[in-house]
């Protein structure tokens, strides 16, 4: 039985500073540790800005905390500038793609938020949208950087294409970017259908970036109409984004029949424009979010029951012809069968992706794993033998008895993807795919470097964070100043020396030799260093365990609304299915935010101090993560201020 919102408050709120639990993995308290001496200890409250875990979780990095807090209301923007335009710029800091990220990014930002401690993650997705769709209506665009003279070439237009030349255009780097198709986006338009990315929306966030002065190199393929030799003559560096845009077939007998064909060259054909229609009963194999979108496009464009030879959908997809749209005016719903050799709850696509097929008149069926392609006397694949799998003994194992035939006329593998090496074959790893330094540098390629589905078929914030890396390593090698270490947390992190510098109070300028000779060895009084505060932000991640979580009342999540459509209603239907959350929801919304391991002002340090010994800065010197201060004369390090901060930002440190 789930327990009450009531009863699970009521158990988060004891008050740790005086009963002390000693759980495993909770704050234990003992005298050794507090150094107590008589009325006081050696120990005084420290501010300490630690990683939160949705950006931890983040493959791009985000400061999500961050533009939560300027949603919020609580980091307020420069003066002139809105809140929407303040979130866009800290947000795009890390990713320029916000309104896309919203509507297909699976959130394992969400996965990591601590608040699901509480009850329910904060929906960080809606205010992605919210921020990218808000951008968009004030049609804001991006800065460029002062000229350096480099230039890159960057291969191929998707989503670490065009991430490497938003982030170098940033930089004053030249940017030209060659990809083989006419329209830029790569899988972001041809590998996921417009109800999920509307096509305007998607190409106004492409603009944003192309505006920069980014130059075009369409319908060019690298390795076909110019050389890597020629790259490397032409530009100070190469960024390979080629995409792993060649789906694998099925390794079964009669997976070469001619209709047998890729998820990936599915979702291609559609997206170009020239698939319209299917015929007969098509079986999709496969379980991640690449086979759903097959199968839910198989089930929106509907089949038709006469159909010429040329008109088949393998040759569409094999790029022999294209259908005509008034030739396929009669048409009625597909039978779609997904399976799937895990079982449906297992199944590594989004939930709410495979209540939407299932809704939408999708067959699912788990724990099936394909074993031949029946054929006729053509060649062709009339049908799918698979057994059943058990899982009893921890792996899959096929049960003797249960095969079985699945009628088909066209069968989709979405079993995994490899790159199209035409050209270019010695950078081929063996599998497909290439190999990447920590850094992003093409290994035993100097002045090449990689990110994206060519390392490992992924998530698109994963291609945009690793591109965001690369676009670092590639600056560190056209300056000559050799490859960074990266951070043990390698994220885009909030910078306390910016908010101070944005808020008038930067810290003076250090001189040595005076301060010396007056002794100086402490902060606390000083001007040219940030007092009482460490950053351990590249270091650490902060978890639940470090949070006051009974400040937190249950605060229902503000949920964005899904238009569903049914199996009567799928036809022909492209419209989206998400819509957005409006300003006052998206606000609410991100004042569920933890904000863990940074201040957000709740006055518990101040109120709670029994020395009066904690205070709030005075309104022209707070900035962000400066809100309160401490006077050490009054201090006498009792630990409360720790006990009540429900972020975990103060933390105690030695002093006196």
């Amino acid at each position: 039985m789930a327990t009450s919102s009531d009863e699970m408050n009521k158990e988060l709120n004891y008050r740790r500073y005086e009963d002390y639990p000693r759980e495993e993995g909770v704050r234990n308290y003992d005298n050794d540790e507090m150094i107590w001496q008589a009325s006081w200890t050696h120990k005084c409250p420290t501010y300490v800005h630690q990683t939160p875990p949705c950006q931890a979780s983040c493959p791009s990095g985000h400061d999500v905390r961050g533009w939560l807090d300027i949603v919020r209301g609580l980091d307020t923007p420069p003066e002139g500038m809105t809140m929407e335009e303040h979130a866009f710029r800290l947000y795009t800091k890390a990713n320029p793609f916000p309104s896309t990220m919203g509507r297909v990014c699976p959130a394992p930002c969400q996965d990591g938020c601590n608040r699901n401690e509480v009850e329910d993650f904060v929906g960080i997705n809606s205010i992605d949208q919210y921020i990218g769709d808000s951008a968009l209506e004030a049609e804001l665009g991006f800065e460029v950087g002062e000229e350096s003279g480099k230039k890159v070439a960057i291969v191929g237009g998707g989503p670490a294409g065009l991430a490497a030349a938003y982030q170098l255009r940033k930089l004053g780097h030249g940017a030209t970017v060659f990809d083989d198709h006419d329209t830029l986006g790569g899988m972001m338009v041809y590998g996921i259908p417009g109800c999920r990315t509307p096509r305007e929306m998607l190409s106004g966030e492409i603009k944003r970036i192309t505006d920069m002065g980014v130059e075009l190199r369409l319908s060019t393929r690298v390795g076909t109409d110019i050389t890597v030799a020629d790259l490397e003559n032409d530009f100070d560096a190469v960024f390979w984004a080629i995409g792993a845009q060649s789906g694998r077939p099925l390794p079964i007998p009669g997976g070469d029949a001619p209709n047998c064909i890729t998820g990936v060259a599915f979702l291609s054909a559609f997206n170009s424009g020239n698939l319209k229609h299917i015929s007969g009963k098509i079986v999709v194999v496969g379980g991640g979010d690449t086979s759903i979108d097959v199968a839910s496009v198989a089930r929106r464009i509907g089949q038709i029951s006469n159909v010429s030879d040329k008109d088949r959908p393998e040759h569409v997809i094999l790029g022999d012809t294209a259908h005509d749209v008034a030739e396929t005016a009669a048409r009625e719903g597909a039978e779609v069968l997904l399976i799937s050799r895990q079982p449906v709850e297992n199944m590594s696509a989004a939930q709410h992706e495979i209540d939407d097929a299932l809704r939408e008149g999708v067959q699912i069926r788990g724990s099936l794993s394909p074993v031949e392609v029946v054929v006729d006397e053509e060649g062709r694949a009339t049908g799918l033998k698979v057994v059943q799998l058990s899982y009893e003994s921890g792996k899959a194992t096929p049960i003797e008895g249960t095969e079985e035939v699945l009628e088909c006329t066209l069968i989709a593998s979405a079993i995994g993807q490899s790159g199209d090496f035409t050209g270019f074959e010695d950078l081929d790893n063996g599998r497909g795919l290439m190999n990447a330094t920590k850094n992003y540098e093409l290994k035993g390629k100097e002045g090449h470097f990689v990110a994206g589905d060519i390392i490992r078929p992924h998530l698109l914030t994963t291609a945009i964070g690793q591109a965001s890396v690369a676009v670092e390593s590639i600056n560190d090698y056209l300056s000559g100043s050799g490859q960074r270490l990266r951070p043990k947390v390698d994220v885009h992190h909030f910078q306390m020396l910016d908010e101070l510098k944005n808020a008038g109070m930067e810290p003076d300028h250090f001189g040595g030799g005076k301060e010396k000779e007056d002794g100086q060895r402490g902060t606390a009084g000083s001007k040219f260093a940030i007092h009482n505060y460490e950053d351990r932000s590249f270091a650490s991640i902060i978890t639940h365990q470090k949070l006051f979580l009974g400040h937190f009342s249950y605060t229902p999540r503000n949920h964005r609304s899904f238009v569903e459509v049914d199996a009567d209603a799928v036809l022909q239907n492209f419209e989206e299915r998400m819509q957005g959350l409006d300003k006052e929801s998206a606000q609410a919304e991100a004042g569920r935010c933890m904000s863990c391991g940074m201040c957000f002002e709740c006055d518990n340090c101040v109120v709670f101090c029994p020395q009066d010994a904690v205070f709030k800065v005075r309104k022209n010197e707070s900035a962000m993560g400066r809100y309160v201060d401490t006077d050490y004369s009054k201090c006498i390090g009792c630990n409360v201020c720790e006990d009540v901060c429900p972020t975990g930002y103060i933390q105690m440190g030695l002093g006196e």
